[in-house]
């Protein structure tokens, strides 16, 4: 077997191979497929395996913005990893998810994310557990509350065209900034406005939000809503609500802690499904420097990291930040003995993303260090990570 790139060529026989393994898609979801993957092919953005002529397995990188404490990292998003049925269990994914990884490196993504079918090859392979995507379902009468406050002053809402796909851009730069958040990833600017082409889905901008919703089976799905201020979070939800004569209920992706979850009026019991995602350090270095820190946190500890997949990730390393910015130096191993905290490259990415001290050390993703380096990793960590586009 071996890896290489995918032509527009194959397109037909890796179309084969995601609907044998995940199912048929209709004439429109083909159409819409074809017209995504097919500008990837020239920055070799999707491996396929081989034996000999046919296609055995294949995956594609998408090119993302992600956010970390409110800085943007380069972030490659795995995504369409198939294996032909009758060649599961050859070691196809495994060779391919190496080929993606590595891949993710030469085009300079500084960490990856993917949604798993399956967690252990992808774990296996350095990707870990770190975050979720949200989807809570209210009943529409539930928002009526927020009706009054449509016409808050301040607060401009238009619908949102093909053209909008810069600005969407920067309303998500401004607002994620602002808020420190972590996880949540923006889109190449062709693909938002392919996003908007689709004539099923409707949205409204404001200066520092936008919603985007579809009617699904007479009920609202709300895709995305966006919101840098309590004015605009109640003018776009209000535009929800104004359905509740029509929609029995609405679905939405949201925040952990998203603010409309304490501006209902009534809330006492929350209908909440939760999809995981996996994360993975993929340049340590890179991703150290880019993402953002607590900015009156100054700390510095030094970290071992095994990292056989990347082995430039492995080794010694002096983490510090200050100011909001952060580094990591390469040092010299400290003396046998030395309590410092050894990292997997599991666990170097549930730090990266946030997951508590006490479960890195619980599950032996992390050992050695001291409570005073337990502190100070805690300190330059701490994420509540979450996405609200999936992919």
């Amino acid at each position: 077997m071996e890896i290489r790139d995918v032509t527009e060529d194959d397109l037909d026989a890796v179309l084969d191979c995601r609907t044998r393994a995940f199912g048929q898609l209709s004439g429109d979801d083909v159409k819409s497929w074809r017209a995504i993957v097919t500008p990837l092919l020239a920055e070799g953005r999707y491996l396929g395996v081989f034996d000999g002529t046919r296609l055995t397995g294949a995956g594609r990188i998408n090119k993302y913005v992600q956010w970390w404490h409110g800085r943007p990292i380069s972030m490659g998003g795995i995504a369409g990893v198939t294996v032909a049925p009758e060649d599961r269990g050859r070691g196809v994914g495994r060779t391919l998810m190496r080929g993606l990884l590595g891949r993710c490196a030469d085009l300079g993504h500084a960490v990856s994310v993917l949604y798993p079918a399956t967690t252990p090859l992808y774990r296996s392979l350095g990707w870990e557990h770190a975050g979720a995507r949200h989807r809570v379902t209210l009943p529409t009468e539930a928002l009526r509350s927020l009706l009054r406050d449509r016409s808050a002053p301040g607060v401009a809402v238009r619908r949102i065209t093909p053209g909008d796909a810069p600005e969407i851009g920067k309303v998500l730069e401004r607002v994620y900034g602002a808020t420190r958040a972590s996880g949540p990833l923006a889109w190449e600017e062709r693909l938002i406005r392919h996003w908007l082409e689709d004539d099923s889905e409707y949205g409204y901008l404001a200066d520092d939000g936008y919603l985007v919703y579809r009617w699904d089976r007479g009920d609202l799905d709300v895709d995305n809503l966006v919101a840098g201020s309590e004015a605009t979070a109640r003018a776009l939800w209000s535009l929800v609500g104004s359905s509740s004569s029509v929609a029995r209920s609405v679905t939405a992706t949201v925040e952990p802690d998203d603010p409309l979850l304490w501006l209902l009026r009534e809330r006492k019991d929350d209908h909440i499904s939760v999809t995981r995602w996996m994360f993975r350090v993929v340049d340590l270095p890179a991703a150290i420097a880019a993402r953002g820190y607590p900015g009156p946190v100054t700390a510095e500890t030094v970290v071992e990291v095994d990292d056989p997949e990347r082995p430039a990730n492995s080794g010694t390393w002096l983490l510090s930040a200050s100011g909001g910015t952060g580094a990591a130096t390469r040092v010299p191993a400290p003396p046998e003995g030395h309590a410092t905290p050894r990292l997997t490259a599991n666990g170097l990415s549930a730090l990266f993303a946030g997951v508590p001290i006490s479960t890195l050390r619980r599950t032996g993703l992390l050992a050695g260090g001291t409570p005073q380096t337990d502190e100070t990793l805690a300190a330059l960590f701490a994420a509540k990570p979450y996405l609200i586009d999936y992919f």
